[in-house]
C-alpha cells in the first residue's frame, strides 16, 4: 500500500507520460511557430489551466491562500528561467536529431540533477541510489545510440545543445524544489500547485515581451493556432503539477531518474507512431533503464 511519502512514484510515471505527449505536439508546432514560438505555448496555454488547479486545490484541502518567505522568489525565478532556457534548447535539439535520442540526451539530467541537488538543498543520496542513477544513465545513452545514431553522436551541435539542456532542466527542477519547499503551512499539494501558477506566470510574462518584441508576428501566429496550443499547454501543465507534486515529497534526483522512464514511453511513441525498429542495443538499454529504475525504487 503506498504511503504519502512514496506517492513521488506513481506522480513522477503520470507526469513522464504527460510529458511524452507534450513534447511531440509542441514537436509538430516548432515549424509554424518558430522554437521560441512552441516554448511559448506550454507556458502561456498552460497558465489558464495552472490557475484551474489551484482553485480546485483549495477548495479540496480548504488550506489558507498561502504567504510564502523571501527565499521563495530566487527559487522560483531559478526554476522558471532555467526552463525556458531549457525548452528553447530542447526544440531546437528535437530539429538536429531524432525525437528519441535527443529525449536520450536530456536524461543526463538525472545525474546533473543529483549534483545540483547536493550542493544547492542538500538532498542526500545512498550509494545505492547514486549506483541507480548511473546506470539507468548509462541505459539512456545506450538506447540513443540506434541504427545510424553512432553518426549522430559525432555531431557535436546537437550533443551540446542537448547536454545543456538537460543541465538547464536539472536547475529548473532544482529552483522549483527549493520553491515548494519554501511554502509554509499548507498541504504539500497546495505548495505545488501555488508554485506552478507563479512559475507560469513569469514564464509566460518573459517569454511573451520577449516575443512581442522580437517576433510580434509569431505572437499572432500561436493565437491563430490556438486549438493544438491549448491542448499542448494543458499536457504542460498537467505534466508540470505532477512533477511539482513529486518534488515536494522527495529529492529533485529521485524524481528525474524515476523520469526516465520517459525513454522508454517516447521509445513507444517511435515505434507504434513512426513505426521505427527496436534494435537489440536499444533493448539491452532498455533493460538497464528498467534495472536503474528498479534499484532506485528499492533503495
Amino acid at each position: 500500500m503506498l504511503t504519502i511519502s512514496s506517492l513521488w512514484i506513481p506522480f513522477t510515471v503520470v507526469a513522464a507520460l504527460g510529458q511524452v505527449a507534450r513534447n511531440a505536439m509542441q514537436r509538430s508546432l516548432t515549424g509554424p511557430l518558430g522554437t521560441w514560438g512552441a516554448t511559448n505555448i506550454r507556458f502561456l496555454f498552460g497558465f489558464p489551466f495552472s490557475i484551474l488547479f489551484f482553485a480546485l486545490v483549495m477548495v479540496a484541502t480548504g488550506d489558507p491562500l498561502p504567504w510564502p518567505p523571501a527565499v521563495f522568489w530566487p527559487w522560483l525565478l531559478l526554476g522558471a528561467l532555467s526552463q525556458i532556457v531549457a525548452t528553447g534548447l530542447m526544440l531546437l535539439a528535437m530539429n538536429e536529431r531524432s525525437f528519441v535520442v535527443t529525449t536520450a540526451y536530456l536524461k543526463t539530467e538525472a545525474i546533473q540533477t543529483a549534483i545540483f541537488g547536493f550542493v544547492f538543498l542538500g538532498d542526500h543520496l545512498t550509494l545505492l541510489k547514486v549506483i541507480a542513477i548511473l546506470i539507468a544513465t548509462i541505459g539512456v545513452v545506450i538506447t540513443a545510440l540506434r541504427p545510424g545514431g553512432e553518426k549522430g553522436f559525432a555531431e557535436l551541435k546537437p550533443t551540446i545543445i542537448g547536454l545543456v539542456a538537460a543541465a538547464a532542466f536539472a536547475l529548473s527542477a532544482i529552483g522549483f524544489r527549493g520553491a515548494i519547499i519554501a511554502v509554509p503551512g499548507v498541504s504539500f499539494v497546495t505548495a505545488s500547485s501555488y508554485t506552478l501558477v507563479f512559475g507560469l506566470f513569469v514564464q509566460t510574462l518573459v517569454l511573451s515581451i520577449y516575443l512581442l518584441l522580437r517576433a510580434p508576428g509569431v505572437l499572432k501566429a500561436i493565437l491563430g493556432l490556438w486549438r493544438p496550443s491549448m491542448l499542448a499547454g494543458f499536457m504542460g501543465a498537467f505534466a508540470s503539477q505532477f512533477w511539482f507534486l513529486a518534488f515536494a515529497l522527495t529529492a529533485a534526483a529521485n524524481v528525474r531518474t524515476l523520469a526516465l522512464i520517459e525513454v522508454l514511453f517516447a521509445q513507444g511513441v517511435a515505434y507504434y507512431s513512426f513505426k521505427q525498429p527496436i534494435s537489440p542495443r536499444e533493448l539491452s538499454g532498455i533493460v538497464l533503464i528498467v534495472i536503474g529504475v528498479a534499484l532506485l525504487i528499492a533503495a
